[in-house]
């Protein structure tokens, strides 16, 4: 029994240095490839009972083992959809059908349909700012959609937010006939225009007028210049827009009031909300520190940029930004119990322990780098040395099965 045992072992040595082989094969192809995680194959004996006198040789076994938690070296390139992790974390994308897994091979390119895709066809996830900024779903893949970039598309924003900065004169005289009044005799004490835009990116041009009402205090009227009088002035074809009325401080010439500036109803467009927190009224001429207002004419996509956190956003021919998806991280408790699928992508397992979605940078995840590629993790040097130990090994156990042969062979000659 001991010489089949023999050989038994013999057996199971060649098996396991073949399936190390096997890894070594795997990794020294994929050496190349993309975010491939290497395998490595772990040893283990198995012992057969013996009795006293008698030893009965057992043998091993192997388990492999993927060393997906292992940063590879990053490689830059020139492309913006090329996407690297360092740091923890997975992205998720999806098969034609609608499965979801993991991965760190970020080699991303559109696809007919403005989808982001990898070399091996699988489709990047993410969230869409089309209703509001997205907040990720921690437990589950419920929300993420295909990042999709349709570079024909023609958008327009409306102003919803802006910021008029600047300073009122001191000096200037108290006037009675107020722009709020629209009368042909109306006088104001200092007047700007400001650039807003529609619900369908149209132009709107809003006029300004302030004007000093009592000591430290002013009122300030928006008409829309559309309505205005064939010299751009009084009266207006109907009322200001929106009116307020602005104090100051005695002593220090700051706005007191209204803390929360003005809400101007934009013509064929969404509320502007202007704010004025950083008007003054000091004793010099009136002057604009700073106006901005918000929104977009219609404009098509140029470029794409995406941030470290994630959030993809396209830059329109006008050179506004907008944020279209926010790309998120994906973790699981065991990165190294996922399961290999084809395809350099994961699957969660039983050993891998549950999904978690989270955003980059936040929760211990890793940040997304745009413009680079993770390598491979393997090391050609090493995996030619296993190679040189397997077979050395191999041969070995080779060497058992072959003697075992040969004494049994010797004991059924020994009948004859």
């Amino acid at each position: 029994m001991s010489l089949y045992g023999m050989m038994r072992t013999g057996v199971s040595g060649m098996n396991g240095q073949a399936n190390r082989l096997s890894t070594v094969a795997d990794n020294i192809a994929n050496s190349s490839t993309n975010g491939y995680k290497r395998a490595k194959t772990e040893f283990s004996t198995l012992v057969v009972p013996s009795t006293s006198g008698s030893y009965n040789s057992g043998g091993v076994t192997t388990s492999v083992r993927n060393l997906i938690s292992t940063q590879g070296v990053l490689q830059y390139t020139t492309s913006v959809t090329d996407l690297a992790v360092e740091g923890d974390g997975f992205f998720v994308v999806q098969d034609s059908g609608g499965q979801p897994y993991l991965t760190r091979a970020g080699s991303f390119v559109l696809d007919g349909e403005g989808r982001l895709v990898n070399a091996a066809g699988f489709q990047l996830m993410g969230y869409s700012y089309a209703n509001g900024a997205p907040a990720p779903t921690a437990n589950g893949y419920a929300g993420l959609e295909p990042v999709t970039i349709t570079q024909a598309e023609i958008v327009a924003t409306p102003s919803r937010n802006g910021v008029f900065a600047g300073n009122l004169p001191l000096d200037a005289d108290v006037v009675a006939d107020l722009p709020s009044g629209n009368t042909a005799t109306a006088q104001y004490s200092a007047k700007t225009s400001l650039v807003a835009y529609g619900n369908r990116g149209e132009e709107v041009l809003l006029d300004v007028y302030f004007t000093k009402t009592a000591d430290d205090t002013w009122e300030v009227a928006v008409f829309d210049r559309a309505d205005a009088a064939a010299d751009t002035s009084f009266p207006y074809a109907s009322g200001p827009l929106a009116t307020e009325t602005l104090t100051f401080d005695a002593t220090t010439g700051k706005l007191t009031g209204p803390t929360t500036g003005i809400t101007i109803p934009v013509p064929g467009g969404d509320n502007l909300d202007l704010d004025l927190s950083s008007l003054t009224q000091l004793d010099s001429a009136f002057a604009v520190a700073d106006a901005k207002v918000d929104g977009t004419p219609p404009s098509g996509i140029e470029s794409v940029e995406i941030g470290t956190d994630g959030i993809v956003y396209a830059q329109y021919s006008d050179g506004s930004f907008r944020p279209l998806y926010r790309i998120p991280l994906a973790t699981v408790p065991s990165p190294d119990q996922l399961q290999v699928v084809s395809g350099n992508v994961f699957a969660e397992g039983a050993n891998s322990g549950a999904v978690r979605i989270g955003l980059a940078g936040e929760a211990g995840l890793g940040k997304i780098v745009s413009g680079a590629l993770e390598n491979s993790n393997v090391d050609i040097a090493q995996e030619l040395t296993d190679m040189i130990e397997s077979q050395r090994s191999y041969t070995a156990n080779s060497k058992v099965f072959q003697t075992g042969s040969e004494l049994m062979e010797l004991l059924v000659n020994l009948k004859r």
